[in-house]
């Protein structure tokens, strides 16, 4: 069966695709090539004529995911209240529920932190969203005010995805988004003060 021209490049788009929202959903550890090459209707075999080895599937899933994560996030910082958006969309009820869509700090580069294998894209998103909470305060120390920011709503949304108790889970992302804005209220009266 002869295939299209550009059929190879789409199946390898296919391939990272899935792999980045299995991966993100179900870890990448929990993630078989079997199952994700058979969920595609493609081949194990058919893999290796992609990729050279999980790994780099790991990081192309995880690039895909950050440009995903890039598109959301330039929507939300080009609205009037950026960070309070920003912080909103973070410490959703649909972020904690959907993992697979979702931020990937939380799921894929923090199972690569534990497993002793960092990622350069990992410091890409990162680097990425702390730039835009940083513009977004436009304060003095708003480069540690952003970095206490990005590690709070990433650790609310692991503590909230991993406790049993869904009322306490609500409460996780509650309580943090609410204290989160306040302090972000908080900095931008501030910064008017000091402007007059």
């Amino acid at each position: 069966m002869r295939y299209s021209h550009n059929h190879k490049a789409q199946t390898h788009q296919r391939i990272i695709k899935e792999a980045s929202v299995r991966f993100r959903r179900d870890g990448i550890g929990a993630t078989g090539l079997q199952p994700l090459m058979k969920a595609l209707n493609l081949t194990h075999g058919g893999f290796y004529a992609h990729f050279k080895s999980k790994d780099e599937l790991v990081e192309k899933a995880l690039q895909a995911a950050s440009a995903e994560l890039d598109a959301h996030c330039a929507m939300l910082f080009s609205q009037e209240r950026p960070l309070e958006a920003f912080i909103d969309s973070y410490l959703s009820k649909w972020h904690h529920t959907s993992p697979d869509q979702g931020c990937p700090l939380p799921t894929m580069s923090s199972e690569l932190g534990q497993r002793g294998q960092q990622s350069p894209t990992t410091d890409t998103v990162l680097d990425a969203r702390l730039k835009q909470i940083e513009t977004a305060l436009g304060s003095p120390n708003a480069d540690e005010q952003s970095l206490v920011m990005m590690s709070t709503l990433v650790g609310a949304l692991v503590l909230a995805r991993s406790v049993e108790n869904p009322e306490l889970a609500a409460r996780i992302l509650d309580v943090v988004r609410q204290s989160l804005k306040t302090e972000v209220n908080t900095a931008t009266a501030n910064a008017k003060k000091a402007g007059q």
